[in-house]
Order: C-alpha cells, then structure tokens, then sequence
C-alpha cells in the first residue's frame, strides 16, 4: 500500500474513534434513569451476545460435520427421536426463561425510567426553532421565572420535566441523565429524572426540525441544593438598570432597534416573546442554543450579524454602528 493510499485511509480509520467518548455519552450515566436505561441495555447485550454465539456454534458444528455416505440411508432410531426430544425440550424452556427474564428486567427498567414524584421540581420546557424556552413553575407565582437554553437543577432531587412544542416536533435528550422524550405541537409530554453528581451536562434536540437542528443544544448543570437555591433566587429577581452612561444607552438602543420587540427583559418596558428571555443572559454559559460560548467576542459576533451563525434562525441582522454594537454588548453583559 503505496503513501497515498494510507494517508487517504487515515481519517475512516479514526473515524470510529469520534464516538468512544464526548460531552454527551450514554455510556457516563449520572443520574438514576440514565444508569437504568445503560444497566438495561447491558443485560439485553449480553443475553443477545451469547445466544448468537450459541447459535453460530451450532450451525458451524452443522456444517463441519462429517458428510454421511452417498446413497446411505438416514437412520431413524427410538434413541435418536427420544434424545431429540430433550433437545427440543430444553431450547424452548430456555428459550421462555430468557423471555421472560428479558420481560422483567424491561418492566423494572421502565419503572425506574417512568418512575413519578409528586414533589419533583417542575420545569416546563418549550421546543422553538432552534431554541429551547425554559419555565421554572411554582404554586407561588413569585417564586416562577422563564430563562432560555440553559437548565439549573439541584442534585438529588427528582426533576419532572413538561414538554410541548411551539412549532415542529423536537425530541429532548440528555445523553448522561435520561432518555429522549419528543416534544409535538398541541400535546403535552412528561419525563422526570435526577442527576446524581454535580456537573454540566449536554443536552442535544434528537429529532430533526430544519436547519439548524444540530445547533439546538442546552446545558444542564447539576449544582448542590444550596448553590442551586442561591441561583434560583437570584435568577427570580428583575433585572437590574444600568448605571454608568455606557450601560444606559445600551439599554436605550436595545429598545431603539428592536430587541425589545423579541425579547424579554423582566423589570424593564423589553417584553417580547418571540425570541428567548434575556433577564439574566450574561449569566449563561452559551448562546445562541449552546451554539457558542458565552464572550464578549462571541457575543458582539451574534448581535451583529446572527444569520452568518445560524442561517435561518428568526433574528436578523440589524444594521448597527460599531460604537451601538459596543453599548448593546456592554448592557447585555450587566445581566447577570
């Protein structure tokens, strides 16, 4: 194999490679359906492993056996039928104790999986081409707050997640912690979990919903019940006004050219619902849907012109002078 060949053959010999391990693996389960979910899928593995070994052992015996005699007739004998019999015998009680074991493991995965807590944290999550919309819903009403794209939970606790669409059908999964579950337009659809270990989690939409269905990704991060309270108590409050000029007439030119058409900004006269709420987005770790991470770079990049970065998506590009652009970043990045 001449140089060119092997160098050619490089990158679909590494390919396989890209899948052994990554932010968002079933393979590192951390919370307690996504450990069922891989405990489940091992045992189903390996029964299914070993009964096809058993049945490739048994053709090949089959075919390397000895060919009888041509012309030799094939004896039938009361030995031979009662001998077959067993065999028969033995494969199909084999046969309905592995079913039926398969059948309970199953029915105790799924319990675990679909397992409901009446005191689990409700979060109501909404699929948006290409973003997701997150409600955190309490009986007190100033203790419920919406953000975006990025979800908080503490550990420990049962998380009941509701989700519906608000366009096309999505599918919410996060590879280290649950299953996937769709979201469809006009129904309701509930999933619950509960991470084990803190951590930031990558969530990914699992079905495909248009263009950018690959850059409709969220975070989750697992954080301890105090921090986790900190959090949502801060994440509840409204946002702050700026203070110093650059700060005021970044506000200003947020209302001036239209973001506060699409976006919500709590406290202030920004109450668009069109686009994600941005009360507290500098506090985020991504956006634009996990798309980049949160800069002031990053940032002024989207702001400026969001169809160079995801094609397709509901913000256009506004003309702005660099000196707006500037005002605009520096208000944005005060909403913590």
């Amino acid at each position: 194999m001449n140089v060119r060949m092997r160098t050619a053959l490089v990158p679909f010999a590494t390919l396989p490679l890209a899948a052994c391990a990554g932010r968002q693996s079933v393979l590192d389960p951390q919370g307690l359906q996504s450990d069922q979910i891989l405990r489940t899928f091992f045992i189903f593995l390996i029964v299914a492993a070993v009964v096809w070994i058993a049945v490739v052992i048994v053709l090949c015996v089959g075919m390397l056996r000895r060919k009888r005699a041509a012309g030799q007739p094939l004896a039938l004998h009361q030995s031979f039928e009662r001998t077959s019999g067993r065999v028969v015998f033995v494969l199909g009680v084999a046969t309905l104790v592995i079913v039926l074991g398969l059948s309970i493991v199953s029915y105790a995965g799924q319990r675990t999986v679909f397992a409901k807590d009446e005191n689990a944290l409700t979060l109501k999550i909404i699929g948006h081409q290409w973003w997701w919309e997150v409600r955190y819903e309490d009986d007190s009403p100033n203790k419920s707050f919406v953000t975006a794209n990025e979800i908080r939970i503490p550990i420990g606790q049962p998380v009941k997640v509701e989700l519906e669409s608000a366009d096309v059908i999505h599918s919410f999964w996060i590879p280290s912690l649950t299953g996937k579950m769709d979201l469809i337009t006009g129904q309701k659809n509930e999933l619950q979990f509960t991470a084990k270990t803190p951590g930031v989690y990558r969530g990914q939409c699992a079905e495909f919903c248009g263009l950018q269905h690959a850059h409709m990704a969220f975070a989750v991060l697992a954080l301890p019940p105090d921090e986790y309270v900190r959090w949502r108590d801060k994440e509840n409050e409204s946002a702050k006004s700026p203070t110093e000029p650059l700060g005021k007439q970044g506000e200003q030119l947020f209302r001036a050219r239209g973001c506060a058409l699409c976006h919500t900004v709590r406290g202030t006269l920004a109450g668009g619902q069109l686009g994600p709420d941005l009360t507290h987005v500098a506090s985020r770790t991504t956006i634009a849907a996990g798309t980049l991470p949160m800069t002031t770079a990053t940032l002024g990049a989207w702001i400026a012109d969001p169809q160079h970065i995801k094609p397709g998506n509901t913000m256009p590009k506004m003309p702005l002078q660099s000196d707006e652009l500037i005002a605009i970043i520096h208000y944005l990045e005060q909403l913590k």
